[in-house]
């Protein structure tokens, strides 16, 4: 990460990490934690209730929702996650801002949005952008903050650029701050193109074993 924001003439400290602990159980995460890492990204709504009771004590970390979200997931997702960073329709915006916290916490909201052909990726079509926009900046529980996208997998992470790049032209065009984009194996030119967050789980906990 010091090497790319060097590269990109970028402080250090403008790019965050966010560790990716998906499938890995809660001794890593409070392993992490103990090292220094605050912000963990999962994937699921249910795994992440299940860690839960074993992550007691951890009180500073937070936690990002960064796989795709279910219309009928938004209220445990609101409950469990100080971050949602794959919002990807209006639809989920919407059911997010009802699903009502404390009074006057806002939980921090990324519009995932689908820059590939591919049918297995999730996101928000850029032509839906402007909709998703408005209503998160007009609900009352929810703060846009970002955009995420994920290109499609490959062993060169230059061909990861041009997602990149396209992705922090609409965070110009929307006044939007915040950039999670970049894994593992492609973080570096992620952080070239403007990331201010990484998306790091198999460079710091090694490949993940299914379930």
């Amino acid at each position: 990460m010091e090497n790319a924001c060097a590269r990109a003439r970028r402080k250090p400290g403008s790019v965050k990490l966010l560790a990716v602990t998906k499938v890995f159980g809660p001794e890593a995460i409070r392993e992490a934690y103990a090292l220094g890492l605050r912000d963990f990204g999962e994937n699921y709504v249910q795994e992440m209730e299940r860690k839960v009771p074993s992550l007691a004590g951890l009180t500073d970390a937070r936690f990002h929702l960064i796989g795709h979200l279910q219309s009928n997931k938004t209220k445990k997702a609101a409950q469990l996650f100080c971050s949602i960073d794959s919002i990807d329709s209006a639809r989920i915006a919407q059911r997010l801002d009802g699903e009502s916290k404390e009074p006057g916490l806002a939980i921090d909201a990324m519009i995932e949005v689908k820059l590939s052909a591919e049918e297995a990726k999730t996101g928000a079509d850029p032509a839906d952008l402007p909709a998703i926009v408005e209503v998160i900046r007009s609900s009352q529980h929810l703060k846009l903050v970002g955009l995420m996208t994920v290109p499609p997998w490959s062993e060169d992470p230059e061909k990861s650029r041009p997602y990149f790049a396209r992705l922090r032209e609409f965070a110009g065009q929307y006044a939007i701050p915040e950039l999670s984009m970049g894994m593992s194996n492609d973080m570096e030119v992620a952080i070239e193109e403007g990331a201010t967050w990484v998306r790091v789980g198999t460079a710091l906990f090694g490949r993940r074993k299914k379930p």
